[in-house]
């Protein structure tokens, strides 16, 4: 296997951060037995930086972190003890967001032609939020210099694309075992005063049915949570891509207001992280309670 250097171009010293995430770009945390037709998978809660990736940084430590949902693969980790796979990246946000289009690229970022395919600069391309992002959330520039073309290449190859096809497996592994999946993507959102505890996206019904959306509404609610529906999160590349109602198989992401949990300050665990890790597993245990039979599309039923 190739040896990771610099930033991932080939260049200068073995960069053991970088080696260490082609090896592992991803953790999957797998039940004893999956008991429930649910995949929970956390994008944007990975905390290893690359050495080469700092170097290049104009931001410190904690700026860099601003993007990540911190601790967020922690809070919804109880889903595996309920008998639902979970698949967290370990690369950070900042350095490649897993929940964009692997061509959502800034061509501008680089000092030469990108050899990837590229769409046209979409408004949260040219905002610097495309897949190899150019800010942090709060809107700070990432990088001193433009980047080398290798970088693009084998941040998808090495990382991005490693990640779906995996993901992509456990959806599959799910709906093959238990005639259709559920696919919960979580996420955490920065807190305002005008925002709710949680915020489901199901693209507006076209990622997920709805008995989907309510079971987990319903679920959140019963614990307290003040939840709201896709606005202003209606869901991501993630539940685009892989929520497929036709094939029976149902995306939802839900976003949480990292003040009920996080230090944002210093991307510290809160004093509410605790009460609202064990509110968020008992939402959960209701929502994994599904019954899979409901889901199925009619053509299904019908076959049966």
């Amino acid at each position: 296997m190739a040896q990771a250097r610099g930033a991932g171009t080939g260049d200068g010293p073995v960069d053991p951060v970088l080696a260490s995430l082609y090896a592992e770009p991803f953790r999957v945390l797998r039940p004893y037995r999956q008991a429930v037709p649910f995949v929970f998978a956390s994008p944007h809660s990975g905390r290893c930086y690359p050495a080469g990736f700092v170097a290049q940084s104009r931001l410190n430590a904690v700026a860099l972190r601003r993007s990540e949902d911190a601790f967020v693969d922690e809070l919804f980790c109880g889903a595996v003890a309920l008998g639902a796979p979970m698949i967290a990246a370990r690369f950070p946000r900042s350095y490649l967001d897993a929940n964009r289009g692997p061509s959502e690229l800034d061509a501008t970022m680089f000092d030469a032609t990108l050899r990837v395919p590229v769409d046209t600069p979409s408004p949260r391309v040219t905002a610097g939020l495309g897949v190899i992002p150019r800010i942090v959330r709060d809107g700070a520039e990432i990088y001193r210099s433009r980047l080398k073309p290798a970088e693009a290449e084998q941040r998808l190859t090495r990382l991005y694309r490693p990640y779906h096809a995996a993901l992509a497996g456990l959806i599959e592994e799910t709906r093959a075992r238990f005639g259709v999946a559920v696919l919960v993507d979580c996420h955490s959102m920065p807190s305002a005063a005008a925002i709710p505890d949680i915020v489901l996206g199901d693209r507006y019904g076209m990622a997920a049915a709805p008995q989907v959306t309510r079971a987990a509404d319903d679920a959140l609610e019963s614990q307290g949570f003040s939840v709201a529906r896709n606005a202003p999160y209606a869901g991501g590349y993630t539940t685009h891509i892989h929520g497929r109602r036709e094939r029976d198989v149902h995306a939802i992401q839900i976003e949480i207001n990292r003040a009920l949990y996080l230090d944002e300050e210093r991307i510290a665990k809160g004093p509410g992280f605790e009460p609202v890790h064990a509110r968020l597993t008992e939402a959960l245990t209701r929502l994994v309670g599904l019954d899979p039979a409901a889901l199925l599309g009619p053509r299904r039923l019908a076959a049966e």
